[in-house]
């Protein structure tokens, strides 16, 4: 390949100028119609037919084709073999069952032509006169016996004196209703098969209408006009002209349908006229013709139709192939970069040994990143996985529970009074009993110590979903690997939920049993609750009294309601120690005044101390402990035969296979097109 892509595409278009056009116009009228053309324009046609061959199309590269459509019995399979100069299947109802793609190519020795047929990965080559005989048979086989159509295509190569250089695909006519044999949805599904055909921009549709029908009733046309609704890519073929010959001239220059690229009429072969007779009644009819005569005679003919499909085709070639060959190179690029994102294929086991610490090695980092770091680049599109975010969430809603138990119970005080009152001893009366303290400071503790261990429980059952995403990410690939990692994590997960589970027991059991701090937030909290017990009291006992005058309330505190006002703690009910004695009800004050002072350090120290150390056997699982615990379940047993435990997924495989296959493919497309391209550039 001694030039570039470029280069050969630039010489390649230099191939369409004024002298190929003057020698279109001077071979048109001669036996062969397009010797000249067909000389330069066959190098890239064959390139195109190289890639069609090749069937580059799997890969999303869409090639130009001239896409032959009309409804069924409007002369279409007439139009080909007036072009291809041969005999094609005909009969009732469908003829063309599956696409017949006819490569035409023509060529200066007068022997005998060259036929060959294609289809279902064989091919060989046949004699003109069988060539129908052939047809039948591959459609037969590709089919079925019925009916049916399918999109599995047959290659027709003929290669004879005269035929034009075009390479066309026939499909099925336009099949309205379905006939004895036929599918009933045959309508459906031809439909579906033409709009494959004709929905890409590279295509070229040439239209076959009858001139005994109105054109915009055509089910063809309606077709073309959804793809192409300004006919840009649409060249029209009117046959049966000697049938309706009224009105055609104003049909085909009115052009109520959009038919960008122009009409072209002509008259169909009648019973066994032989190609050259059916051209020269062709000329005569609409030499002489009073009606068909004033049409243009740029309009009139196969020979004309060859001639404008031909320069279509080389137009339409020549500003497609240069994207077509950088589709290609796009594609390569892309297929190499979906193949060297798939995991290394292990050819052994010392590769698999090395894969398998390398796999183990990418886990730890990236758990370190996702867990401790709190980075999530990784899975930027899952909340989930922004892992330090989400604990911090769980720790956040642990701590606000833990002070939401610190609210005073709804009956002020009516607990401690009684709890006080039977607690009574004989000893000295300004001595509050530590057991009531106790007693109450256990009931607190009691109370959240389901949200502890809730903590915990929620804490690792996340860590374990964070910790298989990972290791389903980086071991995908590995079935086998992966779900023997998982179960080594599985183990190692409850090993550290009991052991943090434990550890929040023991936290609760400390706080039930032992009333101990040398911080001085204690002691400063009491101080300032303790404060508002003078306020208290007097209200209370303003609320005694107004209560038996019949008083509704006053200042602080609500008779009626049998409440009072504390700044610290708002309205309280004091229903239950109205009775109480001052002193008890005094002591009770100071009692919970103490405790509260007291859970305000509890919470401080649970709210912190068990998410941390949540957060340290997190780290040290993430940071050493998964690691030792895999290399002992996975990789101790099985080390030195690692090949068979990471053997890919029939996924990967596949997936493998079908990369490697595709760009074998676009390697094979592009040395082609190279090729063929540096054969013009020489010959040039």
């Amino acid at each position: 390949m001694s030039s570039s892509w470029d280069e050969r595409l630039r010489m390649s278009m230099l191939m369409k100028s004024p002298k190929l056009e003057e020698d279109i116009d001077e071979t048109a009228g001669s036996s062969s119609l397009t010797i000249s053309y067909q000389q330069q324009i066959r190098p890239l046609l064959d390139a195109v037919d190289k890639l069609r061959t090749l069937n580059i199309m799997n890969e999303g590269i869409q090639l130009p084709s001239i896409v032959v459509v009309g409804d069924q019995s409007h002369g279409k399979s007439s139009v080909l073999e007036s072009l291809a100069g041969i005999k094609l299947p005909r009969g009732m109802g469908i003829c063309t069952r599956v696409p017949l793609i006819m490569r035409l190519q023509s060529c200066s020795d007068k022997s005998e032509a060259q036929i060959s047929i294609e289809y279902s990965g064989k091919k060989e080559m046949i004699k003109e006169w069988d060539i129908t005989s052939e047809i039948e048979a591959a459609t037969q086989e590709i089919a079925g016996g019925g009916k049916g159509i399918s999109y599995t295509p047959i290659t027709l190569h003929i290669t004879k004196v005269g035929a034009p250089d075009l390479t066309m695909v026939d499909l099925p006519g336009i099949a309205r209703v379905a006939v004895d044999g036929q599918p009933a949805d045959i309508y459906e599904q031809i439909s579906e098969m033409i709009m494959e055909y004709i929905k890409p921009t590279e295509s070229i549709i040439l239209n076959v209408l009858a001139a005994t029908v109105d054109f915009p009733t055509c089910e063809s046309i309606r077709m073309s006009q959804i793809v192409d609704p300004n006919g840009e890519r649409t060249l029209a073929v009117v046959t049966k002209c000697d049938k309706a010959p009224e009105g055609l001239l104003e049909k085909v220059t009115v052009d109520a349908v959009n038919i960008g690229l122009g009409y072209v009429c002509v008259r169909n072969g009648i019973g066994e006229e032989s190609n050259a007779e059916a051209r020269q009644r062709e000329k005569q009819l609409f030499d002489s013709h009073p009606l068909l005569k004033k049409i243009d005679k740029e309009m009139v003919g196969i020979p004309m139709l060859a001639q404008k499909l031909m320069q279509i085709q080389a137009t339409t070639i020549n500003t497609t192939l240069p994207q077509i060959c950088n589709q290609i190179d796009d594609m390569l690029a892309k297929r190499q970069s979906e193949l060297s994102s798939l995991p290394q294929h292990l050819c052994n086991r010392q590769e698999a040994d090395v894969a398998f610490v390398k796999l183990l090695n990418e886990i730890k980092e990236s758990l370190k990143k996702i867990v401790i770091l709190g980075e999530f680049q990784q899975f930027p599109d899952d909340p989930q996985m922004h892992c330090t975010a989400r604990l911090r969430e769980m720790f956040d809603k642990f701590f606000k529970e833990l002070c939401q138990s610190g609210a005073v119970n709804t009956k002020f005080l009516a607990k401690e009074t009684q709890m006080l009152g039977e607690a009574k001893g004989v000893g000295l009366p300004n001595f509050l009993p530590r057991s009531v303290f106790l007693d109450l400071l256990q009931q607190k503790v009691e109370e959240v110590s389901d949200k502890g261990l809730g903590l915990a429980s929620t804490v690792w059952q996340y860590l374990e979903t964070v910790i298989n995403r990972v290791i389903e990410h980086y071991c995908q690939c590995y079935p086998q690997l992966r779900s023997r990692v998982q179960r080594a994590v599985q183990w190692l997960v409850v090993e550290k939920k009991q052991e943090c589970t434990a550890h929040v027991k023991q936290m609760l059991e400390m706080e039930k049993g032992i009333d101990f701090t040398l911080g001085p937030a204690y002691m400063e909290t009491y101080g300032r609750l303790i404060q508002s017990k003078g306020q208290f009291m007097d209200r209370l006992r303003l609320l005694i009294r107004d209560s038996g005058r019949g008083y509704s309330s006053g200042s602080g505190y609500n008779v009626a309601e049998k409440t009072v006002v504390s700044d610290d703690f708002g309205e309280v009910d004091v229903a239950d120690i109205m009775e109480m004695p001052s002193e008890r009800v005094e002591e009770a004050y100071e009692m919970q005044m103490s405790v509260m002072a007291y859970w305000k350090v509890v919470i401080l120290r649970m709210g912190d101390g068990i998410p941390l150390h949540l957060q340290f056997v997190c780290r040290k699982l993430v940071g050493r402990e998964l690691e030792s615990q895999i290399l002992k379940d996975v990789g101790g047993p099985n080390f030195g035969a690692m090949e068979k435990i990471m053997e890919e997924s029939p996924v990967v495989a596949t997936k493998r296979k079908s990369l490697i296959n595709s760009l074998q493919l676009l390697k094979n497309s592009k040395t082609a097109v190279a090729n063929i391209m540096d054969r013009v550039a020489e010959a040039t």
